[in-house]
C-alpha cells in the first residue's frame, strides 16, 4: 500500500525543476544558399519522377554530355534563390506515352517538398519546358557518349593488336 502511494506522488527528484538555466545571448547572423545548392537538391529530387527521362540545358550542355560522361544533376536546372523563396526553370525530356501534365505536377510537388524539407525555402514558381519526348530505349541510345564509343573502339583495337602480336610470336617460333 505504501509503494502504491509513492508511485502516485513520485519522488522529490521528479517534482523538482532545475532553476539554474542561464539566459544565452541571441546569436545574430543569416543563413543563405548559393544557387548551386538548390540546383543540386532539385536535380536529385527529380530522379524519383516517373516518366521524366532527363533534364537538359540546351544544345551545348547536351553536346557536352555526349562528349564526356557526367553525373552532374544540376545540368538543365536553373534556379533563382531569394531570402525566403525559390523559382525553378527546367528543360526536360519526358517518356513517350506518359501523361506530361501529370509529370509536371509530380515535378512541382517533389521540388516543393525537397527544397522545403532541406532549406525551409518556399518554392513559388516551377517552369518546365518539354524539349523532347522519347522512349526509354531511345534515351539509353542517346546517353551513350562519344567517350564510351572511343573507349569501346580502343578496347577493340587492343584486342586486334594482341592477336597480331600472338600470330607474330607464333611465326617467329616456327622459323
Amino acid at each position: 500500500m505504501v509503494q502504491e502511494n509513492m508511485k502516485a506522488f513520485g519522488t522529490m527528484a521528479e517534482k523538482e525543476t532545475p532553476k539554474t538555466k542561464e539566459t544565452q545571448p541571441e546569436i545574430k547572423g543569416t543563413l543563405t544558399y548559393e544557387d548551386k545548392v538548390v540546383q543540386k537538391i532539385v536535380g536529385l529530387a527529380l530522379e524519383s519522377v516517373d516518366g521524366l527521362l532527363s533534364v537538359e540545358g540546351g544544345f551545348f550542355s547536351n553536346l557536352t554530355g555526349k562528349l564526356i560522361n557526367t553525373d552532374d544533376v544540376t545540368t538543365g536546372v536553373d534556379v533563382e534563390v531569394g531570402k525566403t523563396q525559390v523559382a525553378v526553370d527546367l528543360k526536360v525530356v519526358t517518356e513517350y506515352r506518359k501523361n506530361v501534365p501529370d509529370i509536371y505536377e509530380k515535378i512541382k510537388e517533389v521540388i516543393r517538398k525537397e527544397v522545403a524539407a532541406m532549406t525551409e525555402l518556399e518554392v513559388v514558381e516551377v517552369n518546365v519546358t518539354v524539349t523532347d519526348i522519347k522512349t526509354k530505349e531511345q534515351q539509353k541510345e542517346d546517353d551513350v557518349s562519344i567517350q564510351d564509343r572511343v573507349k569501346f573502339t580502343s578496347e577493340q583495337v587492343d584486342k586486334v593488336k594482341d592477336k597480331v602480336e600472338d600470330n607474330t610470336d607464333k611465326e617467329a617460333r616456327v622459323k
